[in-house]
């Protein structure tokens, strides 16, 4: 059995070095001086350090956060005397009256003359000093926390597949101990779960404790309370000597509705979020039709400032605030996707890590023999024209890789411009000629990059997703054919024999490999990182686990098919619903923009071409107050606001769309699509505006 080191561990994020063992050790006499041995908190970080699976004990991480405390407190407090020394000292913040009522008593007056000075720089010192010591302090206690609140998610994300591969196992005639151990080694499918059943397993192996107390002692330092529940449940089964097979199929069956009412909960929070910024979204706006509406007051003081600050700060500040809201909910999806073989096959194992310029397993040898080294370079010349042939296809397998062209040749074509003359290079340049210079600016280098990168970036999703969509029902047809007595490589042929489809041809490229000597698990594993859909990757280690123990798993494959159906109803429920969101964001949008429209056009334009009223008028004989000779064209800067107009829609038109891709599919790089369009629009329009 192959069990790999929890990467997660180890200290608290790189500060248990030998210095901060140190600092610890220093800190430790305040620590037993401010904590008593059964203090609640620290009780509460002890146990989240555990959940964290954090190698610290608790004495000496807090008293290491005690030690950066001190020391970032003590460079506050330092910053807030000089501060303090500066505004109060100096007479630059005059400080004549620091009490409310007057002191009659002689003494006690020069004491606080003589004191006032003093006391002020020290408590500004000691303001500054305890936010110091806090956000230091609170910092690193905060760091376990985090972490087991991100393990506590993955974990209550990966359950209903976690329980159902076991099911599955069950199914398949493994034991109680079999079915641990081969959770154990699936980290790199089931991730943060797997790492629990890893501690159960180590237990076992390495402290000489039965598997039944190394359960009960997972169960109550997990930081899943469902998992803890699941576990709390098994162990009464174990004990009991109840039918493991019927109770993994019972909690299969239960996480698999828990999974579908967490995903309608967070489709009901999206919903809340949509509604909250087509109204924060607006705001904005009406903060902008204030203050337009302000200026052409002329008594009113209203900086352009202002202006600028609502465009260029507060629209994207808005815009990021809602992104992170929107992450705290939607999840993407746990797991890159990829499997290994767990066997030391270095072919398989560093398939998915090879970077642009390493050719693979050759590396590993050159240099010793020169016939490696011409190899290398065959490898290498074979690989540039295979790139050359199809770079259509190496972009759609590594689209970030478009950056590479893409960057570069929007900052010569921005750098060309602004050297030849045809873009502006000051703001009043910006100012007089705001879309040609926005374009230069801002659109080109964002059709440049972000076309090419959504195109293929795109083509890249749809690719590898054609291979799951008719995942469920294929895998019905294997468990069909498996059932009347097929090994599992001739239900492959069978099923792809009589189906169409991209996973049909992959299932015959999969005999074909095994017929020519390939063994049927590295056949799977080889197809599944050729895809590495996350998804994907829990169905083969399924059936990689289940085919080893025997060749009829038709009752596997058709648990696989059931877990399958249930993420494909997830899916179809999270896209209709995702949908009205994208639709309610769009639409806001196209709000702001013809809004803004109409208030350039209608308002601003009419607005600058009025005149002063003539003092021989009839209508003005009669009219009075300080607008009666004002003339309010004067305070307005039509090429400033027409500018600022611009540039609000075009930000809002970038933002929309990045929040339109990640609450369609939990990826900022989905929401490239949306920008482009949104701002395409946007400029179409304010081109036909202006």
């Amino acid at each position: 059995m192959s069990l790999q080191t929890d990467s997660s561990g180890g200290g608290s994020g790189g500060l248990s070095g030998g210095g901060s063992d140190v600092l610890g050790e220093s800190f430790y006499p305040l620590y037993d001086r401010l904590f008593s041995e059964d203090s609640e908190f620290v009780g509460d970080v002890e146990t989240k350090l555990a959940q964290a699976r954090m190698t610290d004990t608790v004495e000496l991480y807090l008293s290491r956060a005690l030690g950066i405390g001190f020391i970032s407190g003590l460079a506050l407090w330092l910053l807030g005397l000089l501060l303090g020394y500066g505004l109060f000292a100096t007479g630059l913040v005059q400080v004549e009256e620091i009490i409310g009522f007057p002191v009659s008593n002689q003494s006690v007056l020069e004491f606080i003359e003589m004191t006032r000075v003093p006391a002020l720089v020290f408590v500004t010192g000691l303001i500054f000093g305890s936010i110091g010591f806090a956000i230091g302090f609170g910092s690193l206690v905060a760091i376990p926390y985090s972490r087991a609140s991100a393990r506590k998610r993955e974990i209550n994300m990966l359950l209903t597949d976690s329980v159902s591969f076991m099911y599955a196992l069950s199914v398949g005639g493994l034991n109680q101990l079999e079915i641990i151990e081969a959770m154990a080694e699936a980290d790199d499918t089931y991730g943060e779960v797997a790492k629990e059943f890893q501690s159960i397993v180590k237990e076992t192996e390495y402290f000489d404790v039965d598997y039944r107390t190394a359960i009960r002692k997972q169960a109550l330092e997990t930081p899943s309370d469902e998992l803890s529940q699941f576990l709390t449940d098994m162990l009464s089964i174990v004990n009991s000597g109840g039918d493991m097979e019927s109770f993994l199929e019972d909690k299969k069956e239960k996480h698999m509705r828990t999974a579908k009412q967490e995903q309608e909960l967070t489709l009901e929070t999206l919903e809340l979020f949509g509604e909250m910024y087509m109204t924060l979204s607006l705001f904005p706006l009406l903060l902008i039709i204030i203050m337009v509406v302000m200026q052409m007051i002329p008594q009113a003081e209203v900086s352009d400032m202002m202006l600028y600050m609502t465009v260029y700060a507060l629209i994207p500040l808005i815009g990021l605030a809602f992104l992170v809201m929107v992450s705290t909910v939607k999840h993407d999806e746990p797991g890159d996707g990829y499997l290994t073989m767990g066997t030391g096959d270095e072919r398989v194992e560093t398939q998915h890590d090879r970077g642009l310029l390493d050719l693979g397993l050759v590396e590993n040898f050159t240099g010793d023999h020169s016939v490696f080294d011409r190899v290398k370079n065959r490898e290498g010349t074979y690989e540039t024209m295979e790139v050359l042939k199809r770079p259509h296809i190496f972009f759609r397998d590594n689209p970030l890789f478009t950056l590479a062209l893409t960057v570069p040749a929007s900052l010569v074509i921005v750098a060309t411009a602004m050297m030849n003359g045809s873009a502006p290079t000051s703001w009043d340049g910006l100012v007089e000629n705001t879309i040609w210079g926005t374009f230069i600016y801002i659109y080109v280098p964002l059709y440049v990059i972000a076309i090419p990168l959504a195109v293929f970036r795109e083509w890249n999703v749809r690719h590898r997703n054609t291979v799951v969509s008719q995942l469920s029902e294929d895998l019905r047809k294997l468990s069909s054919s498996n059932e009347t007595g097929l090994t599992l490589l001739e239900s492959f042929q069978s099923v792809a024999e009589t189906t169409n489809g991209k996973l049909a041809r992959e299932f015959e490229v999969m005999h074909t490999k095994v017929k020519y000597g390939t063994s049927l698990k590295q056949a799977l594993i080889e197809f599944n990182n050729k895809y590495h859909i996350p998804r994907l990757a829990r169905t083969t280690r399924l059936i990689t686990e289940a085919q080893e123990a025997s060749n009829q798993i038709s009752d596997v494959l058709r648990t696989a098919a059931r877990a399958s159906e249930n993420h494909d109803d997830i899916e179809r429920e999270r896209k209709s619903r995702t949908r009205m969101q994208v639709v309610i964001i769009i639409m806001t949008f196209m709000t702001v923009l013809a809004v803004i429209g109409i208030l350039q056009t209608q308002f601003i334009d009419t607005m600058a071409g009025l005149e002063s009223s003539s003092p021989e008028s009839d209508v003005d004989a009669g009219m009075g107050g300080p607008l009666a000779d004002a003339d309010l064209s004067e305070n307005i800067q039509v090429d400033m606001l027409s500018m600022l107009f611009f540039h609000a829609v075009t930000m809002q038109a970038i933002l929309s769309g990045v929040i339109c891709g990640y609450i369609r599919d939990a990826d900022v790089l989905s929401g490239l699509k949306y920008s482009v369009a949104l701002a395409t629009i946007a400029l179409v329009g304010w081109t036909l505006i202006v």
